[in-house]
């Protein structure tokens, strides 16, 4: 990714969307939105750029979860009202009625798919990124991570992973990795740049992104297992096959891969929409 490829200002600009009469058809009839006509969705209230990030009015939300947003609720033919929300809260949210979908750069794994139903649209890589000019140039498995503070999000994919090299770490007679949690960007950019923790590990996009925008920090690893990231609602409200056809609707029209592209998020795409794919799996 590079920062070039990204224009801010041209990106402010909402991207053409068609009503899809095919999608509305499939919306259940029993289904009661959140807010009647509209749909709710909660993205990131973080500063997690090219995935969400304030325009230069400093209030609205752009990046590529407001812009498949956008697509979603404009395919259905509803409004749109988006709801930042702090990663620990999406899941009580959905499930207790607060929002209609989330799109928090969430990843389908089995766990999830008990209490959610998914409708893919993305594939994420995760990433280790350092402080540019860190002695760390390389993380390949555990013993990379031994003895290093590592940041990471609670509740997160990467956070599982990390436990897991952890437990193998020790295992192995190999100091753990030290987790330190952060829940805003601006800390963990700090932390990372006064030597406070000596990694980053978070979606690969994030971590391109930033490194790409300033330089300051390198990609020095992929983590071990991709995932389907996906839209996500309330299991077994039937609302997720609306959704899927929304999207393979924009995919099929090219309308999801113009928004990845202007985002960077090029080859992370999927051919079509899969309704609860297999997701990762935790020894």
């Amino acid at each position: 990714m590079a920062e070039g490829r990204i224009d801010l200002k041209a990106n402010e600009q909402p991207l053409p969307v068609v009503r899809d009469e095919a999608a509305i058809a499939k919306i259940p009839g029993s289904y009661k939105f959140v807010e009647p006509g509209t749909l709710t969705v909660a993205i990131s209230a973080l500063n997690s750029p090219p995935l969400a990030l304030l325009a230069s009015d400093n209030r609205t939300r752009i990046g590529s979860d407001p812009d498949i947003a956008r697509l979603l609720a404009g395919s259905l033919g509803l409004k749109l009202k988006l709801v930042p929300t702090a990663w620990e809260d999406w899941p009580l949210g959905i499930t207790s009625g607060r929002y209609d979908v989330a799109l928090v750069n969430i990843g389908v794994t089995e766990q999830r798919k008990q209490k959610f139903d998914f409708a893919t649209y993305r594939v994420d890589s995760l990433a280790f990124s350092v402080k540019t000019g860190s002695p760390i140039t390389t993380v390949k498995g555990p013993a990379d991570l031994s003895g290093k503070k590592v940041i990471v999000g609670s509740g997160t994919n990467q956070e599982r992973i990390l436990l897991g090299w952890n437990a193998e770490n020790e295992k192995a007679g190999r100091t753990p990795a030290l987790p330190v949690y952060l829940t805003d960007d601006a800390s963990a950019n700090l932390y990372i740049q006064s030597g406070r923790a000596d990694v980053f590990f978070g979606p690969q996009s994030v971590s391109a992104y930033k490194a790409a925008l300033s330089g300051k920090t390198s990609v020095v690893g992929l983590g071990p297992k991709k995932a389907y990231v996906a839209t996500t609602t309330k299991k077994g409200n039937q609302l997720v096959y609306a959704l899927q056809a929304a999207l393979n609707g924009g995919i099929e029209r090219g309308e999801v891969q113009r928004i990845l592209a202007r985002w960077g998020e090029d080859g992370e795409g999927v051919a079509q929409s899969d309704v609860n794919p297999p997701g990762i799996t935790y020894p």
